[in-house]
C-alpha cells in the first residue's frame, strides 16, 4: 500500500498543531509563573526581520490548509491575522485542525501531476502536487513550527525536543 498526499501531510500537520498547542499552553503558564507580559512572547522574534511568535503560527496554519486546498481543490476558510494572545492562537490552531480533520482523503488522492502555482512578491512558482507538497509546503510547515518553538526556548520557556516531537504513539 503506497502513502497518499493526503496521508503524508494532513496527519502531520495535526499532530503538529496538537504538540504546538501544548507548547503555547506551557509558554502561557511560565509567562505567569514568572510576571512575564504575554506581549512578551506573543511579540518575540528571533531576529528583527523574522516574523514574531503570532505571526510564525498564522504561517504555520496558512501553509498546513492551503495543502488541501492547493492540491485537493478544497474550498478554503478565511482566517484573519489578527491573534493577539494565547487564546486567539488556540483558536486558530484548534480551527485549523477542524478544517483538516473535515478533508476527505479522496479529495487529494491522484493528485501528485496537479499544477500548483505559488505566487509571492518575487514573482510566480509552479509545480505538480507531489513537489509541492515535499519540496515547499512540508518545509515550510516545519520552519514556521521550528520557529516558534526556538523563539519560545530562546525567552526561557522550559520546553525541550520531546516537546516539539510530542509523544510517540499520537
Amino acid at each position: 500500500m503506497s502513502l497518499s498526499l493526503y496521508d503524508i501531510s494532513v496527519p502531520a500537520f495535526i499532530r503538529g498543531f496538537g504538540n504546538l498547542s501544548a507548547i503555547l499552553k506551557k509558554a502561557e503558564a511560565f509567562a505567569d509563573e514568572k510576571g512575564i507580559a504575554h506581549t512578551e512572547l506573543l511579540q518575540a522574534r528571533l531576529y528583527e526581520d523574522m516574523l514574531p511568535l503570532t505571526g510564525q503560527i498564522q504561517r504555520v496554519s496558512d501553509t498546513a490548509k492551503f495543502v488541501p486546498v492547493r492540491i485537493g481543490g478544497v474550498e478554503t476558510v478565511g482566517m484573519a491575522d489578527e491573534e493577539a494572545s494565547f487564546a486567539d492562537l488556540h483558536s486558530r490552531i484548534d480551527r485549523t485542525v477542524d478544517f483538516l480533520k473535515a478533508v476527505d482523503p479522496a479529495s487529494m488522492e491522484d493528485k501528485e501531476h496537479v499544477e500548483v502555482v505559488i505566487k509571492t512578491r518575487a514573482g510566480s512558482t509552479t509545480f505538480n502536487g507531489r513537489n509541492y507538497l515535499l519540496n515547499f509546503a512540508l518545509p515550510n510547515f516545519y520552519f514556521h513550527l521550528t520557529t516558534a518553538y526556538a523563539i519560545l526556548r530562546h525567552k526561557g520557556v522550559p520546553i525541550g525536543k520531546l516537546d516539539f516531537l510530542g509523544k510517540a504513539d499520537q
